[in-house]
């Protein structure tokens, strides 16, 4: 069987996030990295993938795809096992609890975590835009206030669906790995439970495996 194809950088955020559900799952795959200076995203032939010129695109046979956490469910469908069923979608109560957690990450967590990271990273990196200390700072804030809500939800829970890793928790990956290399870091240290889940996600091996793959590309 051909390895299904993941177009966009390792290095990407929301491409990191359909690889490690591909780690979590053991599944093959080749990522085809697309150049942004030569704007190869915005391309034809990208386009074809992703009408809204956007990363990553997914590829399996004749199925293609976009929207990264799209991409994570049909592979976390494609390739479930006894070993890795991180939807739950045999238990009802489960998967409606993954569900939400999802939800959550996507309209909650996401808009208050990301434009830390862009403030802090992208933007001074990529695009050499000065950080704007002021959105940072009033990001910082909605992050807590979620960070209250995880921390409470965490304190009966190993993980935010329940006692069981699932697609909720490893779809913060990306932005919470990210903000980590932030100068605010130090933040998740004022919750216990949630740096304590934090680390247990970052001690699972599709982590290290997507280290790895992340610190090829840097090299590349």
């Amino acid at each position: 069987m051909a390895p299904v194809k993941v177009f966009g950088p390792a290095l990407s955020t929301n491409v990191a996030r359909v690889l490690v559900c591909l780690h979590e799952v053991g599944a093959e795959y080749e990522v085809v990295n697309m150049d942004f200076q030569a704007k190869e995203h915005k391309s034809p032939e990208h386009l074809a993938r992703n009408p809204f010129g956007q990363i990553p695109a997914f590829q399996d046979g004749d199925v293609v795809l976009f929207e990264s956490r799209a991409i994570c469910r049909y592979v976390l469908r494609k390739y479930k096992s006894a070993e890795a069923d991180l939807l739950r979608e045999g238990d009802l109560k489960d998967a409606a609890m993954v569900d939400v957690w999802t939800e959550v990450e996507a309209h909650t967590y996401h808009p208050a975590i990301s434009p830390v990271v862009y403030e802090c990273l992208f933007n001074p990196t990529m695009f050499g835009v000065p950080t704007n200390e002021k959105v940072v700072e009033e990001s910082l804030e909605k992050l807590k206030k979620v960070l209250d809500v995880y921390e409470a939800r965490l304190a009966d829970h190993e993980y935010l669906a329940g006692d069981f890793v699932s697609f909720a928790d490893l779809n913060h990956l990306p932005y919470t790995f990210a903000f980590m290399t932030t100068p605010h870091a130090s933040l998740f240290d004022s919750y216990p439970n949630v740096k304590a889940w934090w680390e247990r996600l970052m001690a699972r091996p599709s982590m290290n495996k997507l280290g790895a793959a992340v610190a090829a590309a840097s090299k590349a």
